[in-house]
């Protein structure tokens, strides 16, 4: 029986879904985050479960060809990334495997060819959006991250995975906050102002907005905080003021008050330009984002006689990359207002042969498959949750030829090609892709053809 504060050796042979390692005492499973396959290492134990315990590393007895040094002085702490004490080799290989074992066992697929995960060249400085609260600790101001699973603030002066401007921003707010003596907000007494500080940076345009959330309408020494930004940070496009009175761990308010220049800024995913407001849904990655939906127009293999379907369509960023290809695009998402930017983002990249439609994929398709609307591919890029089995259903009905899935969950992914196995779908291959480096995030497109239908 394994022992809570107890010290072992262990062999590690495993990785877990978050990138901790998993060994065996005696046949019962252990996670010890920080470890890597193949090593030995000496841990105690410090959580004992049913059926699993968790250990806290203490010496590495064999070390892992992958294991890196961390980059990040904080990086024990802060919770963001998951996987910098391993090679980014390490990493890709890491990802790849996981998907392969998750189709394996949870599918119950064998024949699907999962290739190796696409990386970036720089796999640091890659995110340009960040979000941070700003809190006091000890009667010390802090702007960071919170620490994992808690909202203790760690503090932050540089984080390796965000565009260098962020930590810019940080500096000069702790700067013009401690000046002015200016109270950031605290949740449990629900006091004081200033809540996070958001800095976006549009990669192809170089163009930033800084946006500073508030408790309060009122923002002392704004004038202030706008030249501070004006004449430190390059591309400075924009700076705003969110106002959200709420006592919540929602981030952004529904009132944004421009400051200093324009409500938006803009930048591009391929060819396609977007506006990007602060509520405004865009991926952190584009780079990788391009990839993976240029592999997603691979997978869907269009002539330019196609109907498209769309499901889960966000702000239209796949809808558009389909357009190029297909005859007609139809986008269906629940929110509305991402529906309005699908819509404004056809209009500005002109693109005429594309449709937005508001509402639940698993209801408007079936609607739009009764009035005669047909496709002959139908791309799928849902939540983490992965796809309700009624769309499954309501799609394997319609016959499309081919299904391209975009997840964001190998888990959920793998689930919902056992199903579409069941209605007839065959999954082809599987190509992850690394939009989230130094984490365990993994995406992922599928590319699913219409197979006999099993009796």
């Amino acid at each position: 029986m394994v022992e809570k504060n107890k010290d072992y050796v262990i062999d590690i042979s495993g990785m877990g879904y978050e990138g901790e390692g998993v060994g065996k005492i005696e046949n019962f499973t252990v996670f010890v985050q920080g470890a890597l396959i193949g090593e030995k290492v000496k841990v105690k134990i410090v959580k004992v479960a049913k059926n699993y315990a968790y250990g806290k590393l203490l010496d590495i007895i064999e070390t892992s060809k992958h294991r890196a040094e961390p980059v990040c002085s904080i990086y024990k702490n802060c919770g963001g990334c998951q996987l910098q004490h391993m090679s980014y080799e390490g990493q890709l290989g890491f990802k790849t495997q996981r998907v392969k074992e998750v189709i394996a066992r949870i599918a119950k697929l064998n024949d699907v060819a999962v290739h190796n995960t696409l990386g970036m060249e720089q796999p640091y400085r890659y995110r340009n959006k960040v979000q941070l609260p700003v809190g006091k600790v000890n009667g010390e101001l802090r702007i960071g991250f919170y620490a994992p699973r808690s909202h203790d603030i760690i503090g932050m002066d540089t984080c390796h995975i965000q565009d260098e401007v962020a930590d810019k921003v940080v500096g000069l707010t702790k700067e013009w906050m401690l000046k002015h003596n200016l109270e950031p907000y605290n949740e449990l007494e629900d006091k004081g102002n200033i809540r996070h500080i958001m800095i976006r940076r549009g990669f192809k345009t170089s163009e930033v907005m800084v946006v500073v959330v508030t408790r309060d309408e009122k923002l002392p020494y704004s004038d202030e905080f706008v030249s501070l930004m004006q004449s430190n940070i390059e591309g400075l496009k924009s700076v705003i003021q969110n106002v959200n009175p709420k006592k919540t761990n929602v981030i952004l308010g529904d009132k944004n008050k421009v400051l200093w220049g324009e409500a938006i800024i803009t930048d591009y995913i391929g060819k396609f330009r977007f506006n990007i407001s602060p509520l405004s849904f865009f991926q952190v990655n584009p780079a990788q984002t391009e990839v993976l939906y240029s592999k997603a127009l691979e997978y869907a293999d269009l002539t330019g006689e196609e109907t498209v379907f769309d499901a889960y369509c966000g702000t239209g960023t796949i809808s558009l990359f389909l357009s190029q290809k297909a005859k007609k695009v139809y986008g269906v998402e629940i929110v509305p207002q991402a529906i309005e930017d699908a819509k404004k983002n056809a209009l500005q990249n002109d693109v005429d042969n594309v449709e937005f439609l508001v509402g639940q994929s698993e209801k408007v398709i079936p609607e739009l498959i009764d009035k005669g609307v047909k496709a002959d591919v139908v791309v799928v890029d849902p939540p983490r949750k992965g796809c309700e089995k009624s769309l499954l259903e309501a799609i394997s009905k319609m016959a499309p030829k081919r299904i391209v899935y975009v997840s964001c969950d190998p888990a959920t992914l793998a689930r919902d090609l056992g199903i579409l196995e069941e209605l007839g779908y065959r999954a082809v291959e599987v190509q992850p892709v690394d939009n989230f480096p130094q984490t365990a995030h993994i995406e992922c497109v599928a590319r699913i053809e219409k197979a006999t239908i099993k009796n």
